[in-house]
């Protein structure tokens, strides 16, 4: 697909359509396709509970979270994995 009128275009539209299958968000689904490693499998990132709140805090605002300056570890897990 050619990009036109600065539409964001997904690079990988069979995995955006499964996840959007599967109840994700069209946002969070595309977020997802677009990766450099969009589709593959093998993934070696560590899960939310081994991250310290930093960590967790960077990743919620590179994704655009509200209000995660007020979160608690806990509460930015839970706004990371529903966004």
């Amino acid at each position: 697909m050619a990009k036109s009128n600065n539409i964001p275009q997904i690079q990988n539209e069979e995995q955006y359509e499964a996840l959007v299958d599967k109840g994700y968000s069209k946002e969070k689904a595309a977020r997802i396709a677009n990766t450099d490693n969009a589709g593959k499998k093998g993934g070696k990132a560590s899960t939310y509970e081994e991250r310290t709140k930093k960590e967790l805090y960077e990743q919620a605002k590179k994704i655009g979270i509200d209000g995660r300056s007020k979160m608690s570890k806990k509460e930015l897990i839970s706004a990371l994995r529903n966004n």
